[in-house]
Order: C-alpha cells, then structure tokens, then sequence
C-alpha cells in the first residue's frame, strides 16, 4: 500500500544511542576524554619495543630513557677501547719477545762461529808441515803431479774416516751434542786440509813466505778461501788481515756445517754419508788450490835452496798424511 516501508527495505534501530550533545558545534565531552586518553597513550610498536627490551626511539621513551642509554653506550664503548689497547699491547710484547729471541739466537750462532774459528787459528799453527825434500823422500821417483795426486788420496781417505766416525757416534741423535759432533767434525778435517793444502804449496814450489805463524795464517786464508796463496799480493797471505780472516773463516764454517747436517742421521746411515761427502769436498778442495798452483808453478830444477820448515814445539794429534808409498 502507498505510504506503508516497503518489507526489504526494513530500518534497524541503534539500540544505546547515546544522546546528542545539546550546547552547540564543539566536541563533546566523550569525544574530547578519549582523544586524551589516546594521545596520553604510546603508540603500539613503542610499548611492544620496550617490552621486547629493544631501544625504543628518543621521541617515545622520553627524557628518563637517555641517560641510561647513554651510561650503556659509555660501558660499551670502554670496554672496547679497553680491549684494543690491551690487544695491541699483547701483540706490542710478543713482537718484541720474538725480536729478542731472534736476537740472542742469532748472537749465540756467531759466538760459536767464532768460537770454532778460534780453535781453527789456535791449531794451525801446531800442524805439522813435511817440506818438499822429506816429501820427496818418502815417495821416491814420483813427478810433480803424482806426488800430489798422492797427497790427495791420503788426505780424502783421512777426512773420509773423521766424517765415518762422527756419523757412527751419532747412531743413536742427541740433539744437545748435535752441536758438539759438528763442530768436532769441522776441526777435524780443517786439520787434514789444512796439511794437505801447505804441502802442496810445497810440490808446486810456491812456499809461503815469512815463519810459522805467517804460514800458517796464510794456509788457512786459503782454506777458507778453497785457493792457492800467491806470493806477488800479500793480502793473500797477510798476518794483519784479522778481522777478515775471521769473517772468511765464519763463513767457510757455517757453509761446512750445512753441509755435514746429513753426517747426523741415525742407524749408520750418517756414517756412510760423511764418509763419501767429506773425501769428495776434500778432493773438491784440492783440485782448485791445485788448479790456482799450476799456474804459479816453479819446477823443482829451477828452486833456490829452501831451508827446512820450523816445526811447532807442541803438534797436533791430527790424523796423519801417509807417510811412505805404501800409505796412500
């Protein structure tokens, strides 16, 4: 019928409408309190920040919240400027430690270089030296150069048997007498060469010249040299060359025990290998003091009459050259 609500189009009531606020256009009470109570209220992820224990920002936690942030950031910040400084000054300490180390290591190796030297200068002196007339009495009709490959022979078998023995009494490594085996070996065969060497000096007719200690230093520059002496540059020869004859020897030293670490492997085996290396530098030595004496070479015929060689008052028990033909 007109005028009747049609039925699909039934209006609803709001039951509890609260009633409408008499007194004008402004906010009414209600809206006002709760616009408080929202603004007086943090936002939603502030109050689940600070629940959660995570830095809320300085707009929501408000002047009671910095300086606790602050003093957390100050203890933070100590401690690991505290730990830097003492990182750096650990590594500081153990880069010296090491340095010192190092140090005192490399001045104990050239204390006993030149404690060896030492004992090189000391003995060479006390070496016994055969001139050319005995050598040429014990071994009759032999030429020049027989008569050194004589020499030769008897030297590398001397040297081979100092290398045997020190490889057999380290059978059994010792590492604290590793030292001591080296160093022994090291005189030992400096002896032999050193006879070998101012012997031939004698076949090829190039005697140095001046005293015993002046022949002696002389034999043993060109030891530590591995060539021949020549008379015409006294530098070859010279007493006074201390300082370089001493850094020569170091040198000549260390570069032999190098090369008779292998002399110190256990079970015999150091034994076998000393043997064979020390007649091969030994034979190696010879040929270039021979090769530097061949061209200064003065034929027997043409030698004025030497007198015989100053013997040392106290020679040293060294292994000896062979001495009649037999022995080579």
């Amino acid at each position: 019928m007109a005028g009747e609500t049609p039925s699909g189009k039934r209006r609803f009531r709001r039951h509890g409408r609260p009633e409408a606020h008499q007194g004008g256009t402004g906010p009414s009470p209600d809206a006002a309190a709760s616009a408080e109570d929202s603004s007086a209220s943090p936002p939603h992820g502030a109050t689940e920040g600070v629940e959660r224990g995570l830095p809320a920002p300085l707009a929501t936690t408000g002047q009671a919240g910095s300086p606790t942030r602050a003093r957390r950031l100050a203890t933070v910040t100590k401690g690991v400027v505290k730990g830097g400084v003492s990182a750096r000054a650990d590594l500081v300490r153990r880069g010296q430690g090491a340095r010192t180390r190092l140090v005192r290591s490399k001045e104990s190796a050239k204390a006993a270089l030149g404690h060896i030297a030492d004992v090189l200068i000391d003995n060479a002196p006390r070496i016994p030296v055969r001139d050319l007339e005995k050598l040429r009495r014990q071994f009759p009709g032999l030429s020049p150069e027989q008569l050194a490959d004589k020499l030769v022979a008897g030297a590398a078998n001397a040297s081979s048997t100092v290398g045997a023995g020190i490889g057999a009494a380290a059978m059994m490594p010792v590492p604290p007498a590793m030292p001591t085996e080296l160093a022994a070996e090291i005189v030992g065969v400096a002896a032999i060469e050193l006879k070998l060497i101012a012997e031939l000096h004698e076949v090829y007719g190039v005697r140095a010249p001046g005293g015993l200690k002046d022949r002696s230093t002389a034999y043993l520059n060109a030891w530590s040299q591995e060539r021949g002496i020549q008379v015409t540059k006294p530098s070859t020869y010279d007493a006074s060359m201390g300082g370089q004859l001493k850094r020569q020897l170091r040198q000549q030293i260390m570069k032999r025990m190098v090369r008779n670490l292998p002399n110190l492997m256990p079970f015999m085996v150091g034994a076998a290998v000393g043997a064979v290396m020390n007649r091969r530098d030994t034979r190696k030595l010879a040929d270039r003091v021979r090769a530097d004496l061949r061209g200064r070479q003065v034929p027997w015929d043409a030698l004025p009459a030497l007198p015989p060689l100053e013997q040392p008052k106290n020679p040293l028990r060294a292994p000896e050259l062979p001495q009649g033909p037999e022995g080579a």
